[in-house]
């Protein structure tokens, strides 16, 4: 293991199927496979890293624009696959942010796709670059 890299993110979810729906094919997509399972939780794993999506009865509502987590960004291998994500993303619970500004929303030099679930979780889906 390298010292700072990240070792997991864990996020509570109002709602675990409606959760594996969205954050299970979009994982999937990337190349990230299931890890764990338990009555209120699964996790997916990419190398050394892992993301867990767990229910919780104490959960308050969250909106990535609260106080908190604002988004998870993803590398993905190129702008096609930036593309075929965003068009597929909305069959699998995702919506569309910042649609007006696609694929540039982050600026004239970035390319990414910017998608919320459900329950107000964002990803951004930025294409492969070097040194990014």
């Amino acid at each position: 293991m390298t010292a700072g890299h990240l070792h997991h993110v864990e996020l509570w979810v109002p709602d675990l199927a409606r959760a594996e729906r969205s954050f299970g094919w979009l994982l999937g997509e990337l190349g990230w496979v299931e890890h764990q399972r338990w009555p209120a939780g699964v996790s997916w794993r990419l190398g050394p890293t892992y993301l867990v999506v767990e229910h919780s009865p104490a959960l308050d509502a969250h909106h990535r624009l609260g106080t908190g987590l604002n988004h998870l960004a993803f590398h993905v291998a190129d702008r096609p696959e930036v593309d075929r994500l965003a068009a597929t993303a909305p069959e699998h619970g995702w919506s569309p942010l910042f649609a007006e500004k696609y694929p540039h929303a982050g600026g004239p030099d970035h390319y990414a796709a910017y998608l919320e679930n459900t329950d107000g979780f964002e990803v951004e889906l930025v294409a492969g670059e070097p040194g990014r």
